[in-house]
């Protein structure tokens, strides 16, 4: 796959996460996928394997009451990683989240190998969910 091809899947990621899709995310995921959770919080850390990578995302949404969202701002395609800027917004026990994020994606056989999470301020998204 191209830069645009990787990019697209991204994109299609983020509209099947957004949409609260478990199938269709499960269908983007390399089985052995990687995700890198920012921070050192309750839910910060690797995440291995694309069971445990849904899992992780489900959790954001049961902690949220289904309202966390990951809003693209951009997403860059290339060759071996693929970047998607966003606003990451939810509300948690009266706590507001409204942060810039930026993940990095590689992509390999036309799925999501791995993703690695990077935030403006990881200490208020950890005090968020704790």
């Amino acid at each position: 796959m191209g830069a645009a091809e990787n990019a697209e899947l991204v994109r299609r990621g983020y509209e099947a996460f957004n949409a609260g899709d478990m199938a269709t995310l499960s269908e983007l995921f390399a089985e052995d996928a990687v995700w890198h959770a920012a921070g050192s919080g309750v839910l910060s850390g690797t995440k291995q394997g694309r069971d445990a990578v849904l899992a992780y995302f489900g959790e954001l949404g049961a902690r949220t009451q289904g309202s966390f969202q990951a809003n693209v701002q951009d997403i860059v395609g290339g060759e071996n990683h693929t970047v998607a800027i966003q606003q990451t917004r939810g509300e948690n026990n009266g706590k507001t989240l409204d942060l810039a994020t930026v993940i990095a994606f590689v992509v390999r056989g036309g799925k999501i190998a791995e993703g690695r999470e990077f935030s403006e301020d990881t200490a208020k998204g950890d005090d968020f969910w704790t």
